[in-house]
């Protein structure tokens, strides 16, 4: 089953979705933010439909600090919105330093500024995306040394 990353921005929600070995992220699609969440939620359902996700991936911007500031809390109050109105399952995962890694990556590319705003949150949600499958992946990897 793939796995959805999701960046909610204020403006607009970036959208990546993995493989389905849940090893590669990639970058999908943004998602222009309306006045009303349960519509901006309803569009990530639809994508979670047409990919057969039942998983979303939520990059929670923590402060530098790795405190809860408001930009946190209210993702994580958008977060349970999220749940409800969905009825997938939602994870959070760090995001500290995504969209700077992704406007790096995408100006390392020679992409201009103006192509790098229509791009910039689907880029970071492959990178909050990215993140979790890796630590998945360390996560089973240790799990089965063990064993």
């Amino acid at each position: 089953m793939r796995v959805l990353g999701i960046d909610l921005g204020s403006k607009r929600i970036g959208v990546a979705v993995s493989n389905t070995e849940r090893t590669v992220a990639t970058p999908y699609s943004v998602l222009h933010r309306t006045l009303n969440k349960s519509k901006d939620h309803q569009a990530i359902q639809l994508l979670a439909e047409e990919w057969e996700s039942g998983l979303l991936i939520v990059g929670l911007p923590l402060s530098l600090d790795g405190s809860l500031g408001p930009a946190a809390k209210s993702v994580l109050d958008e977060i349970q919105l999220l749940q409800v109105n969905t009825g997938l399952e939602v994870e959070s995962i760090d995001e500290r330093y995504s969209t700077i890694s992704a406007k790096q990556s995408l100006q390392a590319q020679g992409i201009s500024e103006k192509e790098q705003k229509m791009l910039v949150d689907k880029v970071a949600a492959s990178i909050i995306l990215q993140t979790w499958l890796d630590k998945q992946m360390n996560t089973s990897q240790s799990v089965e040394r063990i064993e």
